[in-house]
């Protein structure tokens, strides 16, 4: 596969060369500066992306921003005259019957092919080009030689490593791992400007393997909430929102959810193997186990493609009498329902397993923005980098914990421990995105002032 991709790579730089691309000659700060963004995965399910969008165009930056059109994207975007939507292909899907080693190459060259020929030729050159980081193959590849030839500024924002990702579901041992960790590793360095979601990463992509040199900055930029997530303090809008959303969801729950007989867990995912859903499974089951168990409604919202071995396993769980006074209903909400459905919430659960240590969730941001205390897998060193243990939310690491946590706050005497963890999250959401990105990306773009 890498010697194939090499060929196609050396064979689209010789082309390049013949037929050269024009190349940016204009300012790279203040109003009217062109910004590619380029997000190879869903646009709708990017909110870092997305924000990073509306903050450039806020700023009068002109914003090309580049992606698959799976999921409705952020309603901002779709109105803010200073972003223009670029749609990719979406690659044919894998035959059952052909092998991921096959069919891997073929899917890899379909989307060089077409990424190339849009950042190169099809799109004007812009001052900046800011890249999601994963998936770095083949964006990485792709984008440092447009940076090259259309003399682009090249920012690359670490969301997590591709390789460690592909070593959670493929085996450390798999020579994929070993290969896409070399084409990572290497071409990461090539960026001219780093973000990163973590402090922790930060520091770790200035250390080897990666070893960025210390003349490129590294800032950590952590994840924030959008102003569409906040807090609903009023019993009254509560219950309206929750009348909206059980409308889809559950109905029947509405009563008691509002006489607080019942409690809402809500829990979103992108049903991908870096979250183990088992485990909140189990959780739910030890947890209906418990003679004082106070009922719960738990709403799981996400698209991906382990959701229908999950809504099985659910059922089955169901049938076997194993959930008595807990519901649990899967579905995908749009955006502002989604940002209702947080703040209308009891507790947020968060199964996200850092492949790689050093990230964090976008999802217990949004938690936070909306005033939700969170229960979070806490096995990863990033992780009191945003939950803070007894502050705003709880960790566990297992099942067990997990059940254990879930009664002790869902029942009525933990009732004020919760409130107190409800206070933290309001807390910790205040900081909004454009506070963070003003002071860290939006003085490296140019687009704000530094401060003397």
């Amino acid at each position: 596969m890498a010697g194939l991709i090499s060929l196609v790579l050396l064979g689209l730089l010789i082309a390049y060369i013949v037929l050269k691309p024009s190349g940016y000659n204009g300012h790279t700060t203040g109003k009217g500066v062109p910004v590619h963004i380029l997000v190879l995965g869903d646009i709708g399910r990017s909110p870092r992306m997305t924000y990073h969008a509306l903050s450039i165009a806020k700023h009068g930056g002109k914003v090309k921003l580049i992606g698959y059109l799976e999921t409705s994207p952020h309603p901002d975007i779709l109105t803010n005259p200073n972003i223009t939507l670029i749609s990719l292909p979406t690659p044919p899907p894998r035959p059952p019957s052909v092998p991921f080693l096959l069919f891997a190459p073929i899917k890899v060259i379909f989307q060089i092919l077409h990424l190339s020929y849009l950042l190169l030729y099809l799109l004007p050159p812009s001052a900046w080009l800011l890249v999601q980081n994963p998936p770095s193959i083949p964006t990485l590849a792709i984008a440092s030689l447009t940076s090259y030839l259309r003399n682009s500024n090249l920012i690359i924002d670490w969301h997590n490593y591709g390789w460690t990702i592909l070593s959670s579901t493929k085996g450390p041992s798999h020579p994929f791992v070993s290969l896409s960790k070399i084409y990572e590793t290497y071409l990461g360095r090539l960026g001219s400007h780093h973000l990163t979601v973590t402090n922790a990463m930060a520091r770790q992509l200035r250390a080897a393997p990666y070893s960025i040199p210390p003349h490129k900055p590294m800032i950590p930029v952590h994840d924030r909430p959008a102003a569409i997530f906040q807090p609903i303090l009023s019993p009254h809008a509560r219950n309206e929102a929750l009348d909206k959303i059980l409308f889809l969801s559950g109905r029947e729950y509405y009563r008691a959810l509002v006489s607080g007989k019942m409690k809402l867990l809500v829990s979103s995912t992108s049903w991908t193997p870096d979250e183990d859903f088992s485990l909140l499974l189990s959780a739910l089951t030890m947890y209906a186990a418990r003679p004082d168990a106070v009922p719960i409604l738990a709403l799981i919202t996400g698209k991906g493609p382990q959701k229908e071995y999950y809504d099985d396993k659910i059922d089955a769980l169901v049938k076997e009498g194993k959930l008595p006074n807990v519901r649990i209903a899967t579905l995908f909400l749009p955006f502002e329902d989604y940002a209702r459905l947080l703040a209308c919430a009891d507790l947020g659960v968060c199964l996200h397993m850092s492949s790689s240590g050093v990230d964090l969730p976008m999802k217990v941001v949004d938690m936070f923005g909306a005033g939700l205390p969170v229960v979070a897998y806490g096995g990863y060193e990033s992780f009191g980098e945003l939950v803070k243990e007894g502050v705003n939310g709880r960790g566990f690491e297992t099942g067990e914990e997990l059940a254990g946590v879930l009664g002790e706050l869902l029942k009525p005497e933990g009732e004020n421990e919760l409130k107190h963890l409800k206070k933290g999250a309001v807390e910790e959401g205040r900081r909004r995105w454009d506070e963070e990105w003003d002071g860290t990306v939006g003085r490296l773009m140019g687009f704000v002032e530094k401060s003397s």
